[in-house]
């Protein structure tokens, strides 16, 4: 009988298999994968990054398995690469090496120590000091929508629900740098609010009621949510329970901080459109030499 050559599959090496199973945990984040000195990034983040943060673009072997697009830079560098990352608009991924690689004769054990995005950040190199890094959640019930802000740099945390304009003028008002909301809500998001915020859709499963709402109250350690105005505010309670849940998660680390949620009401404020704040020149001015409202007030 005439043998028949089988094709023998691509074989990565350790390394890149270790990449890999970590980043399909991660796929929508730019994974700065810990190597020695050097944080790496491969493939799609590789071309990315190299774009973004103007290094040097390569490609490294990866066993059988061809080619693969390198970049990297000098782990000292982080503070210096990583808010170009975010203020770019990427969700990061920090993974770091969990041993010492003196220790061990295999492949060194890794882990992603931080997740970072544009809306969940504490790092002194990418808050702009002088005004707050607003997270927003929004959801919608009906008729009824709903907006929470979370700023985990000061630990405010505020809820409001209304109508879809109401909304949007709180949204303009605290331009958020990050907005979450339902998968499913995509199309529905931008037709009300438009896509000029940086957004990340979440599982409907973040936005149920009873997970949400225990959430807030295993947060704050109370049977309700009387004592801070929101017991009765159901939809604004989903927003707030889904924010806190996408901070959870993103944060490695307690949230201790964030001991309070506020409600806006919406006739106790006089609210102004973003054309008024800006012709005004209250916060900020396309004169680089004006002086804003908050200059003076600062």
């Amino acid at each position: 009988m005439q043998k028949t050559e089988s094709k023998k599959k691509p074989v990565e090496t350790p390394l890149m298999k270790q990449y890999y199973g970590i980043k399909a945990k991660y796929p929508d984040a730019m994974l700065l994968f810990r190597v020695g000195d050097f944080y790496e990034t491969f493939g799609e983040d590789a071309i990315r990054a190299a774009g973004v943060l103007g290094i040097v673009l390569t490609r490294r072997a990866n066993g059988s398995a061809s080619f693969i697009e390198l970049a990297g830079f000098p782990h000292h560098s982080l503070d210096t690469y990583l808010p170009k990352l975010v203020r770019a608009g990427m969700r990061v991924a920090i993974c770091d090496q969990l041993e010492d690689p003196k220790l061990t004769k295999t492949i060194v054990k890794r882990g992603v120590t931080e997740l970072i995005s544009p809306g969940v950040s504490s790092n002194d190199k990418i808050l702009e000091h002088k005004k707050n890094n607003f997270l927003a959640s929004i959801y919608t019930e009906g008729k009824v929508c709903a907006v929470a802000f979370v700023d985990i740099s000061t630990g405010e945390f505020l809820v409001a629900q209304g109508s879809a304009a109401y909304i949007d003028k709180l949204l303009q008002s605290f331009n958020p740098s990050e907005v979450l909301y339902p998968k499913s809500n995509k199309k529905e998001f931008q037709e009300k609010y438009g896509k000029s915020f940086y957004s990340y859709a979440l599982d409907e499963w973040v936005f149920q009621g009873d997970y949400t709402r225990d959430s807030l109250l295993r947060h704050f350690g109370t049977q309700s949510l009387k004592g801070f105005g929101i017991e009765d505010w159901s939809v604004a309670t989903i927003a707030a329970g889904a924010a806190l849940h996408y901070v959870s998660d993103t944060r490695q680390e307690q949230l201790k901080h964030i001991s309070g949620i506020s409600r806006i009401d919406e006739h106790q404020y006089v609210w102004l459109d973003r054309f008024t704040v800006r012709n005004l020149e209250l916060v900020s001015s396309t004169n680089e030499k004006a002086v804003t409202l908050l200059d003076v007030m600062d």
